[in-house]
């Protein structure tokens, strides 16, 4: 068993489980503050039922993070703590702000509008959502900043072996952040617009085969009625619109998740050239970009790898921006990074057993040539499947097929795959180094550090592949809870959030209707309590 092996497992597997509920968290209270403004602003029922529904789903997955989230802190300091050491000065900042200012502010605000619905004006409630939301962003870019930093260390000064933050304004613009932070808000807009349009379309295809909704001669849904709670003309009004919301959400962030990615790249083949090379398995200087190429499994360089199908021009504009300018290969980066940075690890004993091995700089191709391409796929699927039920549905409702409804659920994990996909291959592509440097002699190229000397010294494999093992046991009985929580109300449908729309009079005096009406009337005695718990 090998200690550094089984903590990057640990690691990945704990952070992109965690990632899951990110996205979703993230796009979803945006989507859901909308909504609730558009109630304020309207006073349409529906529109409280959609906040109160997908604000449900929204709290479930919000505090599911917090909990997978809160292992992340811990496992700097006991699998890392050498990383930690290394780049604690710069990461303090960052990651106290995320903590004590953009979590403190998110988590404060979001308690306000859990139980706020009576309490508070219509107004303020609205804008502690709003507040909550945007404390999300804020909590996002802290991270990110921090992880822009290890694929991009600027603003920083070597101080006896250890970076030492000088420019902090440099540490919060780079630019590897600003461009990460809009793609990974456009990534979690995908994922709560994929969520919108699967669990509308079940609801619809319910609504038709309980036979509530039918077609009429010109092939327009006719609502109807149900004596079920709940199920009446409105809450038609509640699926379908919240279809077409998710599916215009959906295709909106494809379009910009593209934009910010080309952008992404272009630096990506700047700062980080051996993980992009890898990523488009270009292993000779070129202009090429790869459609299909195939070669050994495990390789570890580009001796065996063949380019199947290749369009001429694409690589050089993905990288430069134009078609002929000759992009640098793994080949010709390799004995680059071998002059730099050595062909063996030094001989120091804070690598270990790992101490005057030869540096693999070729990150392992399969996982960044198909993270790559499976982070674009699945997010372009995702947009055309958005923009297919936006036809589809232009008469008000989706059609009677049992296989179209299942096909519309699990498409929600298009997205998912696609958010994972990326971080995967933007972390395991820029292997050998935790901390990469930067390819230009700007005066802090030396500030990088080896993945191999991040490790805890002091922790042995068995200890490590313990904690693995037990992590992943707990993240998936919550995964099971998460899951079977989400299920439960999502079937339940909007009364599974709203019980006051199966209210019951107590006496024949008590009017029986509803009360979903305008900001203000929220519904029964018992709403609070019933959408928190």
């Amino acid at each position: 068993m090998d200690a550094l092996e089984i903590a990057r497992w640990q690691f990945g597997i704990t952070t992109v489980y965690h990632f899951m509920m990110v996205p979703l968290t993230i796009g979803l209270g945006l989507v859901v503050a909308v909504i609730q403004t558009m109630w304020h602003r309207t006073g349409k029922p529906e529109y409280l039922r959609m906040t109160k529904f997908w604000g449900k789903l929204f709290l479930i997955n919000f505090i599911m993070g917090v909990a997978t989230g809160i292992v992340q802190e811990f496992q700097f300091g006991m699998a890392w703590s050498e990383y930690s050491r290394f780049v604690g000065d710069v990461f303090g900042a960052p990651l106290a702000m995320e903590a004590l200012l953009a979590f403190f502010v998110e988590s404060t605000f979001l308690g306000l509008w859990i139980f706020g619905w009576k309490q508070l004006k219509p107004a303020v409630h609205l804008a502690c959502l709003w507040i909550a939301v945007i404390g999300s962003a804020f909590s996002a870019y802290f991270i990110i900043v921090a992880n822009s930093w290890m694929q991009h260390p600027v603003g920083v000064e070597m101080i006896n072996g250890r970076p030492v933050m000088t420019d902090a304004w440099a540490v919060f613009t780079n630019n590897t952040a600003l461009v990460a932070v809009p793609h990974t808000l456009f990534g979690a807009l995908a994922v709560a617009g994929a969520f919108l349009l699967g669990i509308a379309w079940y609801h619809l295809w319910r609504r038709r085969h309980d036979g509530i909704d039918t077609i009429g001669a010109d092939g327009k849904v006719i609502p109807g009625e149900a004596a079920i709670p709940g199920r009446d003309r409105t809450d038609h009004a509640v699926w379908i619109r919240s279809l077409r919301i998710g599916a215009v959400v959906a295709m909106i962030s494809f379009a910009g998740t593209a934009l910010t990615g080309d952008l992404q790249g272009k630096l990506m083949f700047e700062q980080q050239p051996m993980k992009m090379a890898a990523a488009e398995a270009a292993c000779h200087d070129g202009t090429g970009f790869s459609i299909l190429s195939v070669g050994n499994v495990g390789s570890k360089n580009c001796d065996d790898v063949v380019a199947v199908i290749e369009v001429p021009g694409i690589l050089s504009f993905l990288a430069k921006g134009d078609f002929t300018t000759e992009v640098r290969g793994v080949n010709s980066l390799l004995d680059q990074y071998k002059a730099d940075y050595g062909t063996n690890l030094p001989d120091n004993p804070i690598y270990g057993d790992r101490a005057g091995q030869e540096i693999q700089y070729v990150p392992v191709m399969e996982v960044t040539y198909w993270g790559f391409r499976m982070m674009i796929g699945f997010g372009g699927v995702a947009a055309l499947a958005a923009l297919a039920a936006l036809w589809v549905t232009r008469k008000g409702t989706v059609p009677a097929s049992r296989g179209l409804m299942r096909l519309a659920v699990f498409g929600i994990l298009a997205p998912f795959g696609a958010n994972a996909a990326g971080w995967i291959f933007t972390e395991m592509g820029r292997q050998p180094f935790v901390v990469a440097p930067n390819p230009d002699l700007s005066g802090i190229d030396q500030v990088f550090m080896f993945t191999a000397a991040a490790v805890s010294p002091g922790v042995s494999a068995g200890e490590l592949l313990t904690s693995l093992v037990v992590l992943t046991a707990v993240y998936a009985v919550l995964l099971v809870v998460e899951v079977k929580l989400l299920v439960k109300y999502i079937r339940g449908g909007v009364v599974a959030a709203m019980p006051e729309l199966a209210h019951v009079p107590a006496d024949e005096n008590e009017d029986a209707t509803p009360r979903d009406g305008g900001p203000g009337k929220p519904g029964g005695t018992d709403d609070v309590l019933a959408f928190a718990y």
